[in-house]
């Protein structure tokens, strides 16, 4: 940050008016800086639990699809996978999180309409199927989640470069500046003292010169 340093009362003012402004925007920064930890940290605690939550709906499903596999067999379950819709429900908003944007995905569950005969399957297929759609809505959960920390870590990471920039470089730097132009200004103030006090002893001194050659020509 380029700073004036010529000493007037002007520039030390808006010098002490950027200061000012300086120090509010590293403590607006560190704030936010810190109310992003606590969102991230929250995000990361609710990771793990919906990680904990998939890996035990994953092992359900691929469970039910072996029971599946041993009642119908590996090539049904593939030909009549094929004709299973492909969903098109999901829905991707945008909210904002101190001025991080992040995802808000919506998952309309859709009624799950058998796409094969009823006649040639088995309960583990539907059951297993049941179970996919749950590993389905945990995984858009998990990235909605994933996709929202990863914003707020890059962030937070852009907020600390700015606390760092204003704890120590512009801060510093206008408190140098800030210093200086005082002393310099203080510095200005004495000499300017001392030569009213020159000034006038010297009016003084012919004050005094004058009224004794009156007081003399009068007497």
């Amino acid at each position: 940050m380029e700073v004036n340093h010529t000493p007037t009362k002007g520039n030390l003012m808006q010098i002490e008016k950027t200061l000012r402004l300086s120090k509010n925007g590293h403590e607006l920064m560190d704030r936010k800086r810190m109310i992003l930890m606590n969102e991230i940290m929250a995000l990361v605690q609710k990771s793990r639990q919906v990680q904990t939550d998939l890996k035990e709906a994953y092992d359900k499903a691929y469970q039910l699809l072996a029971a599946a596999q041993r009642e119908i067999g590996l090539h049904t379950i593939a030909e009549w996978a094929q004709d299973v819709p492909v969903s098109d429900q999901l829905t991707i908003h945008v909210r904002s999180i101190m001025g991080s944007e992040v995802p808000d995905l919506h998952y309309e569950k859709q009624k799950m309409t058998p796409s094969y005969s009823f006649a040639k399957t088995a309960v583990e297929m539907d059951r297993a199927r049941m179970a996919f759609e749950e590993v389905k809505q945990l995984q858009i959960q998990l990235a909605q989640i994933e996709n929202a920390a990863y914003r707020l870590a890059f962030n937070i990471q852009k907020t600390q470069k700015r606390v760092n920039a204003l704890q120590n470089i512009t801060i510093p730097q206008l408190q140098a500046a800030q210093g200086e132009i005082a002393s310099a200004l203080e510095e200005k103030e004495r000499e300017e003292f001392t030569r009213l006090k020159v000034v006038k002893r010297i009016l003084n001194a012919k004050n005094e010169a004058q009224k004794a050659r009156m007081q003399a020509e009068n007497a």
